[in-house]
């Protein structure tokens, strides 16, 4: 009986151990087979006489010398000039985040002090127009762009942007300062502190996690939007995302479809390190957020 009771949680680990290995290798084989095919030539990567090419690269030797190539790096970046569109996604996503991070923490904190029952409903508002597909809000501003002749530049997306995002990030740093006790501020301001300084020097390194895990959801909406991105942005002010999209509008000439898996590997690898870098923090602030403090 007790060798059986030694036994069974064995087993159960190495299924557990199985269902993760299982789940991983499923989740991670898009981005790997597409970081392998990177590296070959059209006709290997989408070959439809036998899919085992692209792991032999048979034309990729035959085009190039070599079982691989940076071909489709090369005219990615610097044929077709992508650095340009990673460079306005840097921008938008700096500016988004510190907006939307130096408004939600100031709002975020208020909402959480007030006593006010406005409050309630300047929150519920916020979430409502969350709720509300982006796409939608964008047509309110583009007559207003059109008019002062704004189309088309990165200032604007910023602005949609940071409007979409201030909602979530109101709600998300609301709910972290609640979970801080108010005493916090008051014996920072019993001694001598007034409130902004409580704010700074108090609160604020308390709920570090949560401003971080606050950031990286604001830097992914920005990094990975496509719909307001592709609609108010000119071809020459392109982001990454929509950049990888006009790649794959030009598959008629051969080889420009390489261009857009190598620059689809060269917008997700930053997610991918930036997420292992900040797993700690990550969970540390949901964490943080979820439970009361």
């Amino acid at each position: 009986m007790s060798s059986k009771a030694q036994r069974q949680p064995a087993a159960i680990t190495l299924l557990v151990v199985a269902v993760l290995a299982t789940w991983m290798a499923l989740a991670a084989f898009p981005f790997l087979w597409t970081l392998w095919g990177s590296f070959k030539v059209e006709g290997d990567f989408f070959s439809k006489a036998d899919w085992f090419n692209a792991l032999t690269g048979t034309l990729t030797v035959a085009e190039t010398g070599g079982r691989f190539t940076g071909n489709g790096y090369y005219g990615a970046w610097v044929q077709e000039e992508f650095w340009r569109a990673a460079l306005n996604s840097l921008i938008v996503c700096f500016f988004v985040v510190t907006i939307s991070l130096t408004l939600g923490t100031l709002g975020g904190y208020a909402l959480a002090r007030s006593t006010y029952r406005y409050a309630f409903w300047f929150l519920l508002a916020a979430l409502i127009f969350r709720a509300m597909p982006p796409i939608t809000l964008v047509s309110g501003y583009l007559p207003v762009f059109f008019q002062w002749n704004l189309w088309g530049h990165t200032a604007t997306t910023i602005i949609v942007l940071v409007a979409i995002n201030q909602p979530f990030t109101l709600w998300m740093l609301h709910s972290f300062f609640k979970n801080i006790p108010a005493e916090l501020d008051e014996s920072a301001m019993v001694d001598g502190c007034t409130r902004f300084q409580a704010f700074r020097n108090v609160i604020i390194p308390v709920m570090w996690p949560g401003v971080i895990t606050t950031g990286l959801f604001s830097f992914l909406l920005a990094y990975n939007d496509f719909a307001v991105t592709a609609m108010l942005l000119s071809k020459e002010n392109q982001t990454m995302i929509p950049k990888v999209a006009s790649f794959l509008g030009t598959t008629q000439t051969k080889g420009n479809v390489m261009f857009a898996v190598a620059s689809v590997v060269s917008v997700t690898a930053p997610l991918f390190l930036m997420i292992m870098f900040f797993q700690r923090q990550i969970v540390g602030g949901l964490t943080a957020g979820a439970v009361k403090g």
